[in-house]
Parts: structure tokens; C-alpha cells; sequence
């Protein structure tokens, strides 16, 4: 019975379910993974098997799966109220969960606006600060800049601020024209860390020099682009990046959305050189994994833009019906008190050091050409050849491969093309963390060295 039962689920799965951001002709061709059940850090599927998640359910669990705190205050909220409209209504949990945020985010962000995903999230940042310029009589402001490799979203302006072209190019007819400039990375432009940033500043600047009368604002990944392949940026261009906004008056737009709530070791990766931007967005990691919520939070400068009699129809006209859920809302505040009791961020101190003697070791494949990490970010960069960096052939699939081997293994993971991303739940032990590590350097090290007796 059991079997047919599973049988008839992944003919289902085959069969109906168009699954995001995959090839459904090479996915039909596989046993697909159903999950059933999860624990701790444990995903387990149908037919029993159990395994690690290795990224966090896609960036977004934080402290483990069924985390009982988490858990009662939804059921808890239920008992109460499962939503209710912001438009023109307020309620308890959203307002709670923003007088939390206005304290722990930068202190000039003190206008929380909700939504349900990351692309949302920015889609607002960017609607928000072109209609605050143009209501502040800076009419010529009505473009952005953002950075090549950038990731910010699937809808249409966050797609329009992105640089992924394996992503956007098919839509380019379809988006606004954003300014792009070059995102520090010292591994792919072959220049040392203050080289890089040097430059990538000079670029930028020269930029707002010729055009800042025209545009509203930058946006940035701050110190790491995600989806771009786990791209670092050295030390201090955060910074400079927010210095260089305030000297020609350019708003900057910090989209948290896969850094925050602690990924990169701090609470948001803005706090690691004491950055305030004017908006920053947040999603993914904001209720423990649990439930979909996002926040873009912004100055009272923005907001003041906004304020006035109705008949000027300086509203801001945008919403989403399940705004600032009320289930939602609970579980990302029982998500921010774990981190308080469980003193999450000082634990992971030990932790992060931890996992980069673990990944020393991965320099022992001749297939690794880079090794990327902050915090609990790490990007494993696979090519044919260290010393000139030759990528693998696209339809080589090696990332693919490398992560179905891994699940054969018990740990799920997902690529970046052929970057291996490890974006483990902030809660996982160093045990935990071994284990990771462990079978991504197994499942590399038998694909690529498959792949090297193919040739």
C-alpha cells in the first residue's frame, strides 16, 4: 500500500509540478526527493530516507526544522487570529515584529513596510525611492544602479536591477534600463583585494559623477552577491559604496534578503562596517524558515516624502493581500527570541572557524579552483583547471552532478552552475558541520574525477 502510495507521488510529481528554476525535461528523468517529514536538521522523504540540509531548505531555516519555540507561537497566534489586512487595519503581531526590527536593523531605518518574498521586498525599495524623488521635486531621478552578477529578485523590476544573464536575459525586452557597474571579485578579474575594490570604486564614482542628478538609487548585495556564485567583496567597499551614495546623493537600497538574520556571522551583513543604507530589504531567514514574510525598511526622510492630504495622491499606492500575515509575524518573533536566548551569534563564532578548517581541505582537489566563505556562506568554485581557471562546459553539468551524488550521500544541496553553495541552518554542530563538508568533498572529488577518465 505504502509503495503504491509513493509510487503514485512521484508519478504526480513528474506529472504536474512544474518545479522553480529547473529543467523539467533532465528532472523527469530522476528519482525525485518527496519530503515528508523533517527534525532538527533533517529533511526525510517518503521512503524514509533521511538527510541533512545542507542550504537551509533554500537560505531560509535558521535554527532547525520543528523548533518547538517557533512552533507554539504560530499555534498560538491560531488560537487568536491567522490574518487580518494592514490596508488601513493594524494588529498585534506586525506591530510587535516592527518595533523589534526598527531596533536591531540600522537606527536611521525607522518605516517598516511588509510583503510576502524577497522580490517584493526590493520591487517596493524601488517603487518607494523613485516616487519619494519624484514627490520631492527631483524629477530627473528615475534610475537606479546596480551590479553586474547582481541578484535581486525574479519579478520584473527586481529583474531589471539584476546581472545574472542566465537568469534575465530572456526577459531584457520586458525591463527598465538600469545602470551596471562592476562588483568587486578578486578571484575572476585575476587583481589583489584592495586593488579590486579601489577600482570598483573609481568605476562607480565616475558614474554618479556624470549621471547622479538623474539617479535615485543603487542597489546592492551587501559584502556578498548570493546567486551570483557566493562573491565576496573585499573589506571597506560596502563602505565606500556608502560613502560614495551620500556624497552625490544617491539613495542605497541594502537587499538583506539572503544575508540577513545572521548568515554571515553578524545579525545583518550591513553590520560588519557599521553600513546604514536607506533601504534595506529582508526576507528568507525572517521567520526561522517557516512561513513567507519580507520587510523593506526605510528612513523617515523616504516616508516624509509621502506624507500629505489625500487629494495630492502622494500615496503609495502598492500592497499585497497578505501583508504582514499575523501568522507570519509571530514566528519570525519567536525566530528573533530564539536568537536572543540561544545566544545564536556568539555560538557561531566558534562555529564559522570551525567550518573554514573544514573547508582548507578542499584545496586538496585539483578541481577546486576557489573556496568562498563569510559566516556561514561558503561557495566552492569546481574547474577543469586550477592554474587557468577553465570552467566546465555548461552541458558537463557538473554542479548537477555533484549535488545528486551528495543526496545518494544524505545531504541536500543546491548549485550555482558549478559553484557547490554550503548554507547550512545557523544551528547546525560542528559534528553536523564535519559531516557536511565531508560528503561534498566525497561527491566532488568521485564526479570530477569520473568526469577527468571521460576526457
Amino acid at each position: 500500500m505504502v509503495k503504491n502510495k509513493n509510487r503514485h507521488l512521484k508519478t504526480l510529481d513528474h506529472g504536474t509540478l512544474w518545479h522553480p528554476f529547473t529543467q523539467m525535461t533532465e528532472y523527469g528523468q530522476e528519482d525525485p526527493i518527496i519530503i515528508q517529514r523533517a527534525n532538527g536538521h533533517e529533511l526525510i522523504d517518503i521512503d524514509g530516507k533521511h538527510y541533512l540540509d545542507g542550504v537551509s531548505s533554500l537560505w531560509v531555516n535558521v535554527h532547525g526544522h520543528r523548533k518547538k519555540e517557533i512552533d507554539q507561537a504560530i499555534k498560538k497566534q491560531l488560537n487568536q487570529f491567522s490574518h487580518s489586512t494592514l490596508l488601513g487595519v493594524s494588529h498585534v503581531p506586525a506591530l510587535e515584529l516592527a518595533e523589534k526590527l526598527v531596533k536591531i536593523t540600522p537606527h536611521n531605518l525607522t518605516r517598516v513596510f511588509y510583503s510576502d518574498n524577497g522580490s517584493t521586498a526590493v520591487e517596493i525599495a524601488l517603487k518607494m525611492a523613485f516616487q519619494a524623488c519624484q514627490q520631492k521635486g527631483l524629477t530627473k531621478k528615475k534610475r537606479f544602479v546596480c551590479f553586474e552578477n547582481g541578484y535581486h529578485g525574479d519579478t520584473l523590476g527586481s529583474v531589471s536591477v539584476g546581472g545574472i544573464d542566465l537568469f534575465h536575459e530572456m526577459y531584457r525586452p520586458l525591463l527598465f534600463e538600469a545602470l551596471k557597474v562592476s562588483y568587486p571579485d578578486p578571484y575572476h578579474s585575476g587583481q589583489g583585494l584592495e586593488a579590486c575594490r579601489r577600482h570598483c570604486l573609481e568605476k562607480l564614482e565616475a558614474v554618479f559623477r556624470e549621471k547622479s542628478d538623474e539617479i535615485a538609487a543603487l542597489i546592492i548585495e551587501p559584502l556578498i552577491q548570493g546567486a551570483g556564485g557566493m562573491i565576496i567583496s573585499p573589506p571597506g567597499f560596502l563602505k565606500g559604496v556608502r560613502h560614495l551614495c551620500t556624497q552625490y546623493n544617491v539613495w542605497m537600497i541594502a537587499d538583506e534578503v539572503a544575508t540577513g538574520f545572521g548568515r554571515t556571522g553578524k545579525m545583518f551583513a550591513c553590520d560588519h562596517e557599521a553600513v546604514r543604507p536607506d533601504f534595506m530589504t529582508l526576507a528568507k531567514g525572517i521567520t526561522g524558515g517557516y512561513l513567507p514574510l519580507a520587510v523593506t525598511l526605510t528612513t523617515e526622510e523616504v516616508y516624509q516624502a509621502f506624507e500629505a492630504p489625500y487629494e495630492e495622491l502622494k500615496t503609495f499606492f502598492h500592497g499585497h493581500s497578505y501583508s504582514g500575515n499575523a501568522l507570519a509575524c509571530a514566528a519570525a518573533l519567536a525566530n528573533l527570541k530564539i536568537f536572543k536566548k540561544e545566544k545564536t551569534l556568539e555560538k557561531m563564532k566558534e562555529k564559522i572557524i570551525y567550518l573554514s578548517k573544514e573547508l582548507k581541505k578542499f584545496w586538496d582537489l585539483p578541481t577546486v579552483g576557489d573556496i568562498r566563505q563569510k559566516g556561514f556562506m561558503v561557495g566552492i568554485e569546481l574547474v577543469k583547471d586550477r592554474e587557468t581557471k577553465t570552467p566546465y562546459a555548461l552541458e558537463e553539468r557538473i554542479g548537477h552532478r555533484v549535488i545528486l551524488r551528495a543526496r545518494e550521500k544524505g545531504v541536500i544541496l543546491r548549485p550555482l552552475d558549478n559553484v557547490i553553495v554550503l548554507m547550512p541552518p545557523l544551528s547546525l554542530t560542528k559534528r553536523e558541520l564535519s559531516h557536511l563538508c565531508g560528503v561534498t568533498f566525497e561527491a566532488i572529488q568521485e564526479v570530477t574525477a569520473k568526469q577527468s577518465s571521460r576526457v
